[in-house]
């Protein structure tokens, strides 16, 4: 017969369990907690190597990677392969952070001496203080839980409170190295987050052919025509009619269409008589999403940006070249 359960309650109870858990190890972050951060703080050339076994080592490696990609020399090592020759990877004067929730796993517990003889330090994140790992260990930080979230007792609560201790470390840590985002961009270029911090103006602007640029004194055909050509939205107005002249102007498909407006006059217009004198602009050097802030975070948002270089245009960037960057 299907045993029938209210799902919807039964997820929201898990919640309910593991935020409760995560509010009780808030209050277990103490002076053990600070000594540890500071000890990775000061580690110098050597790095962090946590180590776990399990659903314990499954964390582990999620913690080694965020201390890595946000400025502390980090690794995983499993420790059960750590006896078969993975504890080469563990340096004289490393800090090895064990993870045990009961602080006795046998894999955990076999590495310790040996660890010991190379020369590292012995830290770990445990729920049971006085555990053999702990009695190891030079600072323990206590992630110990009250209760899972299942009767069987399967990690849960205890691996939620691990990572969010984890978390907790790389942040100070971050805080204490001043890391900025764009530190974090030059680990993650290939990220979203990197690629919106690392990307110039002069990775995205349009130059050479693709830049439409023409004179004051050019005809509204000529402009109409050269915005058909080159696709590009607008066209920047150059004191000589030519890319690397002084930008006095920009016409856009909305100056256009308001020309269009006087339809008499229409094609006895020039540049000059349409164009916006004294445009906004940017410089080439400048980051891809400070354009894109540019044309977005004003009263009337712009969709194209002329690139100058000395008061001269050389290149011309769109809001469609920086659609993803947020």
């Amino acid at each position: 017969m299907e045993n029938k359960i209210g799902i919807i309650d039964e997820g929201k109870k898990v919640f309910e369990i593991e935020i409760d858990e995560l509010k009780k190890i808030k209050d277990k972050v103490d002076e053990n907690f600070e000594k540890l951060v500071n000890m990775i703080f000061n580690l110098g050339k050597n790095k962090v190597v946590i180590t776990g076994i399990g659903k314990s080592g499954i964390i582990g490696e999620k913690i080694a990677a965020t201390l890595a990609s946000t400025g502390t020399s980090a690794i995983f090592v499993n420790s059960a392969e750590a006896l078969h020759g993975d504890l080469g990877m563990i340096s004289e004067g490393d800090i090895v952070v064990g993870i045990s929730n009961s602080g006795n796993s046998d894999e955990v517990l076999s590495i310790l001496e040996p660890i010991k003889k190379i020369g590292a330090k012995i830290v770990c994140l445990t729920g049971n203080k006085n555990s053999t790992l702990a009695k190891y260990s030079e600072v323990v930080v206590n992630i110990g839980v009250d209760k899972e979230v299942c009767s069987i007792g399967a990690p849960t609560s205890s691996t939620t409170a691990t990572l969010v201790m984890g978390d907790a470390i790389a942040a100070c840590l971050m805080k204490l190295r001043n890391f900025t985002k764009n530190d974090f961009a030059k680990y993650h270029p290939g990220g979203s987050l990197g690629k919106r911090l690392l990307l110039h103006v002069s990775d995205l602007m349009h130059i050479g052919e693709e830049l439409p640029v023409l004179s004051e004194n050019d005809p509204i055909e000529t402009v109409v025509m050269t915005l058909t050509k080159k696709k590009m939205g607008a066209v920047c107005i150059s004191e000589n009619g030519k890319i690397n002249g002084k930008l006095v102007g920009i016409i856009t498909e909305g100056d256009i269409r308001r020309a269009l407006q006087h339809k008499e006059k229409f094609f006895s217009y020039s540049a000059r008589d349409i164009m916006t004198k004294s445009p906004i602009f940017i410089n080439k050097e400048a980051m891809a999403l400070e354009a894109l802030n540019l044309m977005e975070n004003r009263k009337n948002e712009i969709g194209v940006l002329p690139v100058v270089e000395d008061g001269k245009v050389i290149g011309i960037i769109r809001i469609h070249d920086l659609i993803g960057l947020k």
